[in-house]
């Protein structure tokens, strides 16, 4: 093959890398610069300039998509069907060599693959074996915590003595777990990849073997990588060290799923002599984009660093909007959008980013008043995800006790004991009596037809149910709902369990609280609160999102953003707490990966980028008076045009000099001061607004999060 034919196409460093000599490469590759391109075109160099047989070629990507975009380019280069190359995921290549090796994994050779929801249901049957009441020991968080120890390589028997006793509980779940999947055949996900490693580790034979056939290995997205994935390739790499790493340390957002971008900073360490390109020249947006990109990114300290340029025009200013509310930022969002479809541009064109999938509610109830179409990209709709139609079945059951559909989502959730058998015994009563399933459930009950421990089960729900509904008789709605979310335990059963979605969960159920606490149901013809409400959250699930061939707006959080490119991005809820999430302001380390995320949601942008933020956010079912997110202040004032002039809200305090009037020392309180409440326990003050009568104070409590009070009746005792 000529070599012109695979060179021609590429700029100076995408050729520098392509072209490398034998050796371990480390390819920085900023965000638009064309990473897939070098990948594609380095297996085609190696195959077709320096003769390299395809069978000694492993590439390594994160998506089956993404590995079959990448044969299909290499093949095209090559003009001929590349057979013989190992193309595909973590995983996807690893299952394929225990496949091969089931013998010597010690697995049987019809082993069988656990996806997350079957190794789910396996977890509550060894919680079952172990007489574990999943109350105490929810599933979800420990399952959570047998893979974070595997994705570690970390076995049960490798802890030792363990003294503390919740631990001693998890590693015993854990080693049941492991047992029942040896004795099944079964393997979950991080198991594939742990097998692998630990027969490479313990095999000399098979470690040199695919050493010596695997003579270049490449791998893409190097920075989303974790322990087990870096471990991995160390292990294939071997002594050749010809591995050409792929990434870009300040795109790495996926840290509270394992990845270490540490794994890129510490490449030219790990392999002797490796060498480092960085491909800065930018394909996607304009130069005013960049250089606010570039600006926010440099804050960060832990990075290679880069800075990404474009032969691309300066392009318009970056538009920055300070919202009243968060209704009156949907309403700018959706504006604009409408000014960018009369102009004759395509409305898939536009997305719509935002931090917390919470607030993807309110965009898409200002959408749909609007009569846009749109899709909540890689996700579903705020009124179809699963806690909130768990979170609105229990609200139908207390507001109608007959509600089967209702009935039969929420009777075990969270698990209480009522399983498949008791739930089937009450289906064959409602249908014999011609009954609901809530008359059977009590005649069940009254009549003790079951053993005693289901019979219980049953009548605790039917109690709580008739509970809530008398306890919040004469509640306002969205007093109402939170007290609902509260004693269902529907908010401690997501709290309980692990991980970003999670969070995400908790937060979907906060953000309905909000959604009641300011739903209008004046127009209700006659029915009650509650009954609109619900009637409202069934009519907007019903609208359906856009087909995906539909030219809609897209929406999507800023982890779903990455990879993709819109001329014209809007990037939402700038706010300190919101973005960057409150979280990060409180874990070491996770305010670069804020910082990192908002690179990414900036970089979307091919020709127009908003920026907004808003003064009053209603957050968690309550107002918050917001400050605008540092990353605002972090991009340069000459790059950015104000929509408007800040509207002045509010003010919480005046400023003299460096010393705040009327701030919560002129009431004996300072900020970070810990208090306690006769409700809530102990807090720390985060904030204050306003004076005199109307002064208020936000204290983050320890047990129930941040909540704003009115000083004046909070009867606040300071500690």
């Amino acid at each position: 093959m000529d070599v012109s034919d695979i060179l021609d196409a590429l700029n100076a460093e995408q050729r520098e890398a392509v072209a490398a000599p034998p050796g371990p490469l480390l390819v920085l590759a900023g965000a638009g610069s064309g990473k897939t391109r070098v990948l594609t075109h380095r297996v085609a160099w190696l195959v077709g300039v320096e003769n390299i047989s395809p069978h000694a070629i492993l590439a390594v990507t994160f998506t089956n998509k993404a590995a079959q975009e990448m044969r299909g380019r290499i093949e095209q280069l090559l003009r001929y069907p590349a057979k013989g190359l190992w193309i595909g995921t973590f995983h996807g290549l690893s299952h394929r060599l225990l496949r091969a090796h089931w013998r010597e994994v010690s697995l049987p050779q019809s082993f069988q693959i656990l996806d997350s929801e079957d190794q789910y249901r396996l977890i509550k049957r060894v919680l079952k074996n172990l007489e574990l009441d999943e109350a105490y020991w929810p599933p979800r968080r420990l399952q959570w915590f047998i893979n974070a120890q595997k994705e570690e390589g970390r076995r049960p028997q490798q802890f030792g003595e363990i003294a503390d006793r919740q631990l001693h509980q998890q590693v015993r779940v854990y080693k049941a777990y492991e047992e029942a999947c040896q004795k099944s055949g079964l393997v979950d996900f991080a198991e594939i990849l742990l097998r692998v490693i630990e027969l490479l580790r313990k095999s000399e034979i098979m470690r040199e073997h695919y050493q010596a056939r695997f003579r270049h290995v490449l791998v893409d997205e190097l920075q989303d990588t974790n322990a087990m994935q870096y471990e991995w390739l160390r292990l294939f790499a071997g002594a050749h060290n010809n591995l050409f790493g792929v990434g870009d340390d300040d795109q790495s957002i996926y840290g509270w799923r394992g990845a270490r971008v540490e794994n890129m900073l510490s490449f030219e360490r790990d392999f002797a002599g490796a060498r480092l390109v960085r491909m800065e020249q930018n394909y996607r947006s304009t130069e005013t984009i960049l250089s606010a990109a570039n600006a926010v990114i440099n804050h960060n300290e832990g990075r290679l660093g880069k800075n990404l340029w474009t032969e691309h025009k300066e392009g318009e200013r970056i538009s920055l909007y300070t919202a009243f509310n968060e209704f009156d930022e949907a309403r700018f969002v959706i504006g604009r959008i409408r000014e960018w479809v009369e102009s004759g541009n395509r409305r898939d064109e536009t997305a719509i980013l935002y931090r917390s999938n919470a607030q993807s509610r309110v965009f898409e109830e200002v959408l749909l008043d609007a009569n846009v179409p749109y899709r909540v990209y890689g996700g579903l709709r705020f009124f179809e995800r699963a806690e909130i139609k768990d979170a609105l079945a229990f609200l139908r059951i207390v507001a109608s006790r007959h509600d089967d559909p209702s009935f039969e989502r929420v009777v075990n959730v969270p698990t209480r004991g009522v399983g498949n058998r008791s739930l089937e015994a009450v289906r064959q009563l409602a249908r014999a009596d011609d009954v609901s399933l809530w008359g059977a459930a009590k005649k069940l009950v009254a009549t003790r037809q079951l053993a005693a421990r289901n019979t219980n089960a049953i009548a605790s729900f039917l109690t709580l149910i008739d509970r809530l509904a008398e306890d919040t008789h004469g509640f306002e709605l969205g007093e109402l709902i939170e007290h609902v979310l509260q004693h269902s335990g529907l908010l401690d059963h997501y709290r309980k369990e692990k991980g970003e979605q999670a969070e995400s969960r908790v937060e979907n159920l906060e953000e309905l609280v909000s959604a009641a606490r300011y739903f209008n149901y004046e127009d209700a013809d006659e029915m009650d609160p509650l009954s609109a409400f619900l009637a409202h959250a069934a009519l907007e699930a019903g609208e359906g999102q856009a087909n995906e061939w539909e030219d809609c707006v897209q929406l999507m959080s800023l982890h779903s953003a990455k990879g993709l490119e819109f001329p014209i991005v809007f990037l939402t809820g700038l706010e300190e707490g919101l973005f960057p999430h409150q979280r990060s302001l409180e874990e070491t380390g996770r305010l670069e990966e804020e910082r990192r995320l908002c690179y990414v949601g900036m970089t979307r942008a091919m020709q127009r980028l908003y920026l907004t933020h808003a003064e009053v956010r209603r957050l968690h079912g309550s107002e918050h008076y917001t400050s605008p997110s540092r990353f605002l202040g972090e991009v340069p004032p000459e790059l950015i045009d104000e929509v408007r002039p800040q509207p002045q809200l509010r003010r919480p305090w005046r400023m003299a000099g460096s010393v705040p009037v009327g701030s919560p020392d002129a009431v004996g309180m300072k900020l970070g001061q810990r208090v306690r409440h006769q409700k809530f326990g102990e807090g720390v003050v985060m904030n204050y607004e306003g004076q005199g009568a109307h002064a208020r104070v936000q204290v983050n409590f320890q047990a129930t999060g941040s909540k704003w009070l009115v000083l004046a009746y909070a009867n606040l005792q300071q500690i």
